[in-house]
Formats: C-alpha cells, structure tokens, sequence
C-alpha cells in the first residue's frame, strides 16, 4: 500500500507516519514544503493541475493530509485550512479518484459544547473563531467531494514533542523555564475550561486505522478520549511532573507584566486561536469506535509523562504543530 502524508514534519504528521510505517507492506511517502518532502506540496499555494501531476507521480492508495494551520492571521488559516482541501479534492478527482483521503479536521469545527454532553458527529457546527470556522470550511469540502474520504475531528492532542504553539507545549516551556525555584510564579489565565484531550499516538492509532479499513467509512468520525477535563487538571498535571515547586496564579490578568520577583511566561498563556471563549469541549467517540475498531489506549497522565519525557531527551520541539505544518 502507498501511503502520501501531506504535512508529515508537523507534530500530528509526524506521529502518523511513525505510525503507519509500522503497518505490513506500507509504503509511506512525505508531501509538504521541507527537505525532506519525496513531493513538494504547499496546499495553500498550490493549484489543483500541479497537484494532479503530483498525484500522479505518487500514485497513493491513500492520501492522509495532516497540513494545516492553527496560527495565522485569517487569511493564512483560510489558504491551508479551507483551500487547500478544497484544491486536494479537485487533484485527488482528476489524478487519483479512487485513492481513499483521510482528513484530518478539529473539534474546533462544533463551537461551544453543552456542559457534561458529549457531541456527537451529527451535531450542529457553530464555529466562533476564524480557525474553527476554515477548518470546518476543509470539512465541507472533503466531505462533499465524492471521494472515498473521512474527516477525523480530533480534540484537543497532547503528548511527546507537543510543541510551543498549543497550550500544553506552552505549559511545559513555561514549566522548564521556572525549573525548581520555589520563587517562580506561573501567571495564567482562567483554566476552567473543558478540554477533551487525546493523545497524539492515539490520534495516530485512529488515523493509521481509517487508511486501512475496508469499505466505505462514515463522512466525520470524532477522534478524542470521549473526557472532559479542566484546563486545571492539565497545567497541575504538568506541574506535577516536572517538580514545580512554585506558585502557579489563576486568572492573572496582566501578572505577567509586573515584573514581580519569579515571574515566568505571561497571564495570557491560554490565548488562541482554537479557543475562542469555549468553557465545555467534550466528543463521543462510539462511531469511531464501531466504524474503525479503535478507541483510545492511552490516558492523559500517560500523554503528560510522554510530553514531558520527550522534553528531557531534546525532541520537544519536533513537528512544529499547524503553524503553516510544512
């Protein structure tokens, strides 16, 4: 089997090819704009002809994108977020209409969620931000194609080589740099918010199941641990990991700015793009578990070991995650 991953140096790429390399008889191909590309591929400059002689060239069973912004001003999230599915699609008709597209897209897409209600994959899709709302726009186009596609809405990853531009990357960067001075004080924002997190071999696990799963899949499947915990639960986590001896400050609206003796990083660590002032984020992940066989194995206290870890051993900065994923 040929597999294309398109952004596969991006931190959910590279977890899936890890993954899908270990399948029997996969051969894995990376697509994106490094050098380390067997194809060139930038999804937000590209045009549909010049993917097709790509395509052509690749001649995947499978193409498994995982390019995609979560940064950027609105323009750029709608250049890879929304073209560039759309342009795939067209390359993916003309080039290769029976290879199998494995999308991946985010919770982001469903907006805010009802407190202690999983949302399943027919729920309505309410995006408040512009990162949910050209994620969604990738959705319609894969899910509208007329190819043999599935779009996985994943939560919120977290585990080994997280990096800096999602909340737990960012909580772990903080955390290194306070060390164990009991002096250090972590001011961040609110960290009431529920998350479902998932971690990112699970997402790979899901993934490399969807490349290879016989017949027709469902249109959407959420990918998530099906748990919401508050954001608290995973900066303590963290903490707890690392030996903070510290004080960690809650809703330190401008702390970061004091100056004050100890102080590291800033109030608004919890600022993104992805977030968008929603308190409860939770899936139900039972079609994916009917349609793939797959749920997840691993828990957050495993990803939160697995993240930190990869910190020690100098690999947390691998596969820059969604900034423009090469």
């Amino acid at each position: 089997m040929r597999i294309l991953v398109l952004g596969h140096t991006g931190y959910l790429g590279t977890h899936v090819v890890e993954g899908l390399r270990a399948l029997p008889g996969a051969l894995v191909l990376g697509g994106g704009r490094g050098p380390t590309a067997d194809h060139t591929v930038d999804l937000a400059t590209v045009t549909a002809p010049e993917l097709a002689k790509i395509l052509a060239t690749a001649a995947p069973d499978t193409v498994v994108n995982c390019a995609g912004a979560t940064g950027g001003d609105p323009v750029t999230l709608a250049e890879v977020n929304a073209r560039g599915p759309a342009v795939l699609c067209a390359a993916l008709r003309e080039a290769v209409p029976g290879a199998r597209l494995v999308h991946l897209g985010s919770a982001a897409e469903y907006g805010p969620g009802v407190p202690n209600v999983r949302v399943t994959e027919s729920a309505a899709t309410r995006p408040l931000a512009p990162y949910g709302a050209t994620k969604l726009a990738g959705t319609v186009a894969v899910t509208t194609s007329g190819l043999d596609a599935v779009v996985l809405r994943v939560g919120n990853p977290v585990g080994p080589g997280a990096p800096p531009t999602g909340l737990p990357g960012r909580i772990a960067g903080l955390l290194r740099t306070a060390g164990q001075d009991p002096d250090a004080v972590l001011p961040l924002g609110d960290l009431s918010a529920y998350r479902d997190f998932v971690d990112v071999r699970d997402v790979a696990r899901a993934v490399a199941r969807a490349a290879t799963a016989p017949g027709p899949l469902p249109p959407v499947l959420n990918i998530g641990a099906g748990r919401a915990v508050p954001v608290r639960e995973l900066v303590r986590g963290l903490a707890a990991k690392a030996g903070f001896r510290g004080r960690i400050e809650e809703n330190a609206l401008g702390a970061g700015a004091r100056g004050g003796t100890g102080a590291v990083g800033s109030a608004h660590v919890l600022g993104s793009v992805r977030s968008a002032d929603v308190s409860w984020q939770c899936s139900d992940i039972t079609a994916a578990e009917a349609a793939l066989g797959w749920r997840p194995v691993h828990t957050l206290d495993d990803a939160l070991t697995a993240l930190w870890g990869s910190g020690r051993e100098g690999s947390a900065g691998r596969g820059e995650a969604g900034d423009r994923t090469p």
